[in-house]
């Protein structure tokens, strides 16, 4: 009888302690904490394919210029071809 007493106490405490935290998470996210943590990870996701466009832009743009300067540097050291009219 003794020991159905001590797990109906410790069921009890158990219980009353995740009361306690959907409670405190209640109070601090709202009835919609699941909803919301998604639509965060979502903004998260949008940023980060944001971020990596523009790296990606910012790095074909580099490429591109750099090639066009080694294309024009190429130009003014190669001696200029004499074309021959007949």
């Amino acid at each position: 009888m003794l020991v159905m007493a001590r797990e109906y106490d410790a069921q009890l405490l158990e219980s009353v302690a995740v009361r306690r935290n959907r409670m405190r998470e209640s109070l601090l996210w709202g009835r919609d904490r699941r909803a919301r943590a998604t639509m965060d990870n979502l903004k998260r996701l949008g940023i980060g394919v944001v971020l990596a466009a523009v790296g990606c832009a910012g790095c074909v743009g580099w490429s591109f210029l750099q090639q066009m300067l080694a294309d024009r540097q190429q130009q003014l050291s190669s001696p200029a071809s004499v074309t021959v009219l007949r």
